[in-house]
């Protein structure tokens, strides 16, 4: 597994070449391109839920425990995976992860024996998940190691997108699956993971680990700007890589409140998100096609809100991305109350107002509370800190919106529901006030390096 491993930096390639051979826009390209290909395979079982219903082999309980069966996969794959990948090559992690998860799905589509029995379905499922859980690791690392602070978080909310254009095109493979076979359910999952075995060997080609293993300068050295937390190579070679992680991530308080804002987060979005049709439909009378639209059109603002997050967190506010965030939550807020109060009777149009707010400004956190996670550890365990407040998001947060919701709503109502859901923007607010402090810290520092090497003389 050597091949797997970090490289070695690479001998210093000449200063007249360095700027020439830069491959930043390559790069971005293969993880971008990279990460919308985990979308093509993640989940597809719910695209073709309906089929299997009429197939009376599988029940919605049995769909229900497989989508499960990912989702918790992914969460704790997401952390672990991390783990690994801040010492491992991101031009081979990614895509071998992808291929991977492309060999699960393409195993559900041609094995009939995985359909035919929810437990070994959902194991398989579970598999996937966790292979899954490759993607984003590295791509956190690529974008630490290849895009300085003070450009970050644009470039973050641009590669974000990409879960939407793997959204997207998901449902564009699936549909000419199923058009070529005849409505075979199968193929739903066969001709996606084809687009992403191809997507993988793109990825292997574009990305590469950080500049130094291919003879180029540190990012930080490039750009002239410095990190906001410091890298102590001495505690590399002096601390296991777990101890190191005990001290600068599961006992940091500043990650620790993360991965709990992140909890909340990730109940608001999914909780208004995956409840919007029966909500429209079951408190204001409105279609499955009308629900379905509020669906799709949360899911659009997204990519704007995401944009935007990323912009003005560093043309606005400088790269502090607490009082981004809270600005953000604030505005979700503001609509989610909106959307809840609205009394029966409130056009249509304007609940689809409300809801295109709601997503876009609480996509922007989503985005941000990994960003922060990468901006505010060393770099050597940037990708396990994120992946620590993604474990929270999914394992928790997307249960507390999905079974937590359903049981509110079953048993006190709309009313109830969406009061926890303001409540939960509250306590959000409140734990990125406490990062606040220590980031306004980081930055402090962040400013004086910088003034530091301006003023020092260009060899």
């Amino acid at each position: 597994m050597r091949w797997l491993a970090a490289p070695a930096a690479a001998p210093r390639l000449p200063e007249a070449e360095i700027g020439r051979r830069y491959p930043r826009l390559q790069v971005f390209i293969g993880i971008f391109l990279g990460y919308a290909g985990f979308y093509l395979i993640r989940n597809n079982i719910s695209l073709i839920a309906p089929l299997l219903l009429d197939e009376g082999t599988i029940t919605t309980v049995g769909i229900g425990i497989i989508g499960n069966a990912v989702l918790l996969a992914y969460g704790f794959s997401k952390f672990f995976s991390a783990t690994i990948s801040d010492r491992s090559n991101a031009r081979y992690f990614l895509p071998v992860g992808l291929a991977l998860s492309a060999v699960a799905n393409l195993v559900v589509a041609f094995v009939p024996a995985v359909s035919a029995s929810v437990a070994l379905f959902a194991t398989v499922m579970f598999l996937n998940g966790w292979v899954q859980g490759m993607g984003w690791p590295p791509c956190g690392r690529v974008l630490v190691h290849w895009f300085s602070t003070n450009e970050r978080g644009w470039k973050t909310a641009i590669w974000n997108t990409a879960h939407n254009v793997g959204g997207m095109g998901v449902g564009a493979l699936a549909a000419l699956g199923l058009a070529i076979t005849g409505d075979s359910w199968q193929s739903a999952f066969w001709v996606p993971a084809l687009g992403a075995l191809v997507v993988a060997v793109i990825a292997f080609v574009l990305v590469r680990d950080r500049p130094e293993a291919v003879g180029l300068p540190p990012i930080e050295e490039y750009r002239n700007d410095p990190p906001k937390v410091e890298t102590d190579l001495g505690e590399l070679q002096e601390s296991s890589y777990w101890r190191i992680i005990v001290k600068h991530v599961l006992l940091n308080p500043t990650m620790v409140f993360l991965a709990l804002a992140n909890v909340f987060i990730y109940s608001l979005r999914y909780g208004v998100l995956s409840w919007a049709p029966t909500y429209l439909a079951d408190h204001h009378g409105m279609s499955l096609a009308q629900g379905i639209a509020g669906f799709s059109l949360f899911e659009l603002a997204g990519i704007f809100g995401t944009l935007a997050c990323g912009w003005v967190s560093d043309r606005v506010f400088h790269g502090n991305r607490s009082w981004t965030g809270i600005t953000f939550m604030v505005g979700v807020g503001v609509f989610l109350v909106a959307y809840w109060l609205a009394p029966v009777g409130t056009p249509y149009w304007l609940l689809m107002v409300f809801l295109f707010f709601i997503g876009a400004f609480i996509y922007g956190p989503v985005m941000l509370i990994g960003l922060q996670a990468l901006d505010m550890s060393a770099r050597h365990v940037a990708g396990t800190a994120a992946g620590f407040t993604g474990l929270f998001g999914y394992v928790f947060g997307a249960t507390l919106a999905s079974t937590g919701v359903g049981w509110v709503v079953h048993e006190f109502g709309w009313g109830a529901t969406y009061g926890l859901l303001t409540i939960s923007v509250v306590l959000t607010i409140v734990l990125l006030l406490c990062v606040l402090p220590r980031e306004k810290r980081l930055m402090a520092h962040h400013r004086s390096l910088s003034a530091e090497r301006s003023e020092e003389p260009r060899v």
